[in-house]
């Protein structure tokens, strides 16, 4: 009987383990947790009963298991978190479906040309007729 050993189709699913079979970024998260949980669960248990102290550091150290572990769709809790921020608080809730049309591009285009055909034709009417320019290559008399 030969053993057999599943090898996933999707190798970009993939991910290298360093240590106790956990990814970097779990074993950084988890030492963050430890970090900041245990000298917490010390410090209260000083205040108050054993007990006490650590279920506090379990809710303490209960967002970098989240950080480490948790992962959908590919993509880990803090990029899914900012999406969630981004698409309720940030962006607004109504997006009005505009379209970039050559049509009104050329049509606006258009109209500035006019406006400025306006604007010359009034400079020009406004420009005494009487005086007459000299050439610029003209030499003037001594």
């Amino acid at each position: 009987m030969a053993a057999y050993i599943p090898v996933p189709r999707d190798l970009t699913r993939v991910k290298s383990k360093i240590l106790f079979n956990l990814t970097k970024r779990q074993l950084f998260c988890f030492g963050a947790g430890a970090l900041i949980g245990v000298p917490s669960f010390f410090l209260l248990k000083a205040n108050g009963n054993t007990s006490m102290a650590s279920i506090c550091m379990i809710i303490i150290m209960l967002p970098f298991f989240f950080l480490g572990m948790y992962e959908r769709d590919g993509q880990p809790l803090e990029k899914l978190a900012k999406q969630f921020i981004q698409t309720k608080f940030v962006r607004p809730k109504v997006r009005p479906y505009q379209t970039n049309n050559y049509y009104d591009v050329l049509i606006r285009q258009a109209q500035a040309e006019r406006e400025v055909e306006a604007i010359v034709l009034g400079a020009e009417k406004t420009v005494p007729q009487n005086r007459e320019k000299k050439p610029d290559h003209a030499a003037e008399p001594d």
